[in-house]
Order: C-alpha cells, then sequence, then structure tokens
C-alpha cells in the first residue's frame, strides 16, 4: 500500500456549494436556486461573451502562457507595471503558489477562523503549521493576530472583506498592523470581494504595495465580473514577489477562454456598477425582512450575509431549504451564509425562509 504523509492524511476536503444539477437530479425537482457560493447573480459581461463565441475556433491552440494582453490591459487599471502581476487558476491558485514559494515544511502561516478554508489546506498540503486566531466580533483580531508572530512565521493571511462573515478591517487598524509586521513576513490580503465595498474606511491595500511593503494582494474575476466557471484571479506584489512565485507557476495555467473573456470584462465598467447596484439592492431588501422576522444577521461589505440563528438549527434549515429547491451555505450550527441574488431569488428564499421557520 502507498504511504501517504500524516498532514495529507489529516486534510479534511473542500466540500463546495451543492451544485444545482445535483440537487434537481437526487430530489427529481427544476426551477432550482443557488445562493450558496458568492456567484454573480448577473452573470457574465456581454462583452465577454461575445469574445468566448468568437473565440471557440482557435481552442486548438495552447493559451498564451504570459497571460501578455490581460496582463497589461489589468496593469493600466490598477496603475502597476505589468510585471507586479501573477494569474491563476483562480485566487486559490495564487495562494497555492505563494504556499510552495516561501513555506517550507514546519514554517507556520497564520489566519482568522472562520475565514477562507482553503488558506489552511495548501498549508497543510504543504506540510506548514497553521496558527489559528479566533475573529473577534465577528472580523480579523488583528492585534492577536500580530501577537503571533513568530521566526517561523512566512505568511499572515487576511481576507478583507472576510468569508463568510462579510465584515471588513478599518484603515486605521491594518495600518497599525502592518507596522507590527517584521521585514520577510508575506501578508497576503484576500480581495476576492472587495468591489462590493461601500464603506468609506476600507483599507487600500494597494498602498501598502506602493509603499515596497511584502504584501500579496489576492482578487478575481469570479464574484462581481461574472467568470467563476472559468477561473481566473490574480496577485498583485513587488516584482521580486511575483519573479519568484512564477517559477512554480505550472505552464498555461490560464486557459485561453478565460483570459479573452476576463480582458473583456475589464472594460465593461456598466456591467460591474449594475451588478454592484443590485447586490446593494438585494441587501437592503433582505435586511428588511430579515429585521422583521427577528434573525440576527452580520451587515455586509460582500455580496452575501451571515445570518446566526437561535438555535443549532442551521443543519436543519439547508436541508429544508434544498427540499425546497434553495441552495443556501450552512457553516455552522447557527450560521448559514446566503448569496445575495436577483429581486425574484432573494424573495422565494425569504418566503421559504418563513414557510420553514413557522414549521
Amino acid at each position: 500500500m502507498l504511504h501517504v504523509p500524516e498532514h495529507i492524511k489529516t486534510i479534511k476536503p473542500y466540500v463546495p456549494g451543492k451544485p444545482i444539477e445535483e440537487l434537481e437530479r437526487e430530489l427529481g425537482i427544476e426551477g432550482s436556486i443557488k445562493l450558496a457560493s458568492n456567484e454573480s447573480p448577473l452573470g457574465p459581461s456581454s462583452l465577454a461573451l461575445r469574445v468566448l463565441r468568437e473565440g471557440l475556433s482557435g481552442l486548438n491552440r495552447y493559451p498564451d502562457g504570459s497571460c501578455y494582453f490581460l496582463r497589461n490591459a489589468l496593469s493600466k487599471t490598477l496603475g502597476t507595471a505589468p510585471d507586479e502581476i501573477l494569474f491563476g487558476n483562480g485566487s486559490n491558485e495564487i495562494i497555492e503558489l505563494a504556499v510552495r514559494t516561501f513555506m517550507k515544511p514546519g514554517d507556520e502561516a497564520i489566519m482568522a477562523h472562520p475565514s477562507f478554508v482553503v488558506y489552511s489546506m495548501i498549508v497543510q498540503a504543504a506540510g506548514g503549521k497553521n496558527v489559528i486566531v479566533p475573529l473577534k466580533d465577528l472580523r480579523h483580531d488583528l492585534d492577536a493576530m500580530a501577537s503571533e508572530i513568530t521566526e517561523r512565521t512566512k505568511i499572515i493571511f487576511i481576507a478583507n472583506p472576510n468569508n463568510p462573515t462579510g465584515t471588513m478591517n478599518t484603515k486605521a487598524e491594518m495600518e497599525a498592523f502592518m507596522e507590527k509586521v517584521p521585514e520577510g513576513v508575506l501578508v497576503a490580503v484576500d480581495e476576492a470581494y472587495y468591489e462590493y465595498v461601500s464603506s468609506p474606511d476600507y483599507a487600500d491595500s494597494l498602498k501598502y504595495f506602493r509603499q515596497g511593503k511584502d504584501i500579496l494582494i489576492l482578487r478575481t474575476f469570479s464574484k462581481i465580473y461574472g467568470l467563476a466557471g472559468l477561473r481566473i484571479g490574480y496577485g498583485i506584489a513587488n516584482i521580486l514577489i511575483i519573479t519568484e512565485m512564477d517559477k512554480v507557476r505550472q505552464p498555461f495555467n490560464v486557459n485561453a477562454m478565460a483570459q479573452s473573456a476576463a480582458r473583456a470584462a475589464l472594460k465593461d465598467r456598466a456591467h460591474v456598477e449594475k451588478a454592484k447596484k443590485i447586490n446593494e439592492r438585494g441587501k437592503k431588501y433582505l435586511y428588511k425582512e430579515l429585521r422583521a422576522m427577528k434573525i440576527r444577521y452580520v451587515p455586509t461589505e460582500a455580496n452575501f450575509i451571515y445570518i446566526i440563528l437561535e438555535d443549532d438549527s442551521a443543519s436543519g434549515l439547508y436541508e429544508g431549504m434544498l427540499k425546497q429547491g434553495v441552495i443556501v451555505r450552512p457553516m455552522g450550527k447557527r450560521e448559514i451564509r446566503v448569496t445575495i441574488g436577483l429581486p425574484k431569488e432573494n424573495k422565494r428564499f425569504i418566503a421559504v425562509l418563513k414557510e420553514l421557520l413557522s414549521d
């Protein structure tokens, strides 16, 4: 029998939000809605869809391994140099490249809980040690995270806004934290949801990048751009960091269709603004309905809402919603996370929630 190292055997596999097709196949139903994976309910830009159709005839060719045209387009949008951007098969790959580049077995990475579970999975797979710091008031406790830094610390993961709570850390909090981080420790700030943020007190991570800090900013085309199915994300960092990470990147890691669609999506600012407006309206509607039902929720800076129930009923509520064709995400015994959808999807979620809680 093949030997599997203990740190691999003990990894808990990632369980994604249940696909609509799987649910309908299992229950023999139709017309289900998915509010589990924080996808854009608006879908991709029409510009992206057009270039996808036009690019089908070129699928016999390998993609541009350097993402040259997309890299240059994005650098102009961000105000960075092209060589300060690295693309991945989703921002998950950027996380993995960072861990493979800067950590060796026995090194430590600091992260919050609950937060994006992929951080800990990738660190464990590399033989690293996860240093877990509980959230404080459902936000990253940056003071406590800074106090955990040792000579073995190589990476600190901060999701801002945080997934699954939708909370954020402020400019002042990030400023104070960055002052405490010594040289040689990479701060990986996951900004998958930053386009949805409306708070004026949101920290500008690009500021620290421009100051030459050891920071890696993670962003994605999966959320507000509506390209989750194509898997494309990116990292922003100084050229020294990007150069080292690029050494461990697999050739042709970003497919041609993803590159073309992302480049087109960048041009369609109207689509992004429309997606944000839909999210804001949906957020206000769900807040109003949840307040009327006296259900506790966490105000969000993302495209999902973290709901905290009065008892350990999250699993039962999740299963009940599945039977009614509504897919949400259970996050604990008392917590569920619901993606903000289109108006009709939000109304259906509330209707099913009312029905289940009244039983």
